[in-house]
């Protein structure tokens, strides 16, 4: 019995178990083969591919794709597995590819997929919580299935769908790898996250020294919005003061807001109304 090696959760060859595949191995002409439409990978890195393709060149496909029949278009092959060797057979120039076909279905065309991945750790952070992503909003997984299914803790599967909250742009900035997924991290939860990833990139600034400039702008934020309510707690008192009632002051981020007037009695609101009759 195959071992599965701790913090992997279920391996290719469990999930290879679990599914009806062909005992031989085919070659299928690479114009009958399409994508994985679940394939949470969305880049190659390019020098890699390219050491994939000099390699294939020297000696073939080595271990065959993983396909499955599409269920779009009878005549072809849908990848499973593999959707890398397939691009360098391609760019090397070859006409077929060795394959194993298996009988999978779309959850497991998408399992197949992110395990493949995630174990050749070939995901950016941004992919891989796409990946994870799927699994829950198209077949119905929760976080805490995801992580026994992936084999990492609760906590890392939570962690890494947050990024996904960040605002596109800074979103776009990781794939364009202008930021790091790192660098992302650190903006989560913050209101001000584009501006400070454009810091980020203009400064040229390593992890630890965007973490900083954080530390720094979550400081003087703090300092700026305890100064506001210190000046609106001495304006209820002001107010309270002079009209001997209870005041309440509301202030927005854009500087709207409510004023309450607390009373007890109806003597105590006709003050409150008399005092605002003589304004006009």
């Amino acid at each position: 019995m195959n071992k599965i090696k701790k913090g992997l959760g279920r391996g290719l060859s469990s999930l290879i178990g679990e599914t009806k595949v062909e005992n031989k191995t085919n070659n299928l002409s690479l114009a009958e083969i399409v994508p994985n439409k679940y394939q949470p990978r969305k880049n190659f890195d390019e020098e890699n591919l390219n050491d994939l393709v000099n390699s294939i060149k020297e000696r073939g496909v080595i271990q065959p794709i993983i396909v499955r029949k599409s269920n779009t278009d009878n005549s072809k092959y849908e990848i499973i597995a593999g959707e890398r060797r397939w691009l360098a057979a391609q760019k090397a120039g070859l006409h077929d590819i060795p394959v194993v076909v298996t009988d999978a279905d779309d959850l497991k065309s998408l399992e197949f997929a992110i395990v493949e991945n995630v174990q050749r750790h070939d995901l950016n952070p941004l992919e891989e919580a796409q990946g994870y992503k799927r699994l829950i909003d198209e077949f119905a997984y929760d976080q805490d299935k995801v992580s026994k299914f992936i084999g990492k803790s609760r906590s890392y599967i939570s962690n890494s769908l947050r990024l996904l909250n960040l605002p596109q742009e800074v979103l776009d900035f990781v794939e364009q790898k202008k930021i790091t997924a790192g660098h992302a991290k650190i903006l989560v939860g913050l209101d001000n996250a584009v501006f400070l990833a454009n810091k980020f990139i203009e400064k040229k600034l390593s992890v630890r020294q965007a973490e900083n400039l954080v530390k720094i702008f979550r400081k003087t934020k703090r300092n700026t919005t305890n100064k506001v309510d210190s000046n609106i707690r001495d304006l209820e008192n002001s107010i309270s003061e002079k009209i001997g009632l209870s005041v309440s002051i509301k202030n927005n981020k854009n500087n709207k807001g409510t004023i309450s007037f607390y009373y007890k009695e109806l003597d105590q609101l006709n003050k409150i109304i008399d005092i605002i009759k003589s304004g006009y």
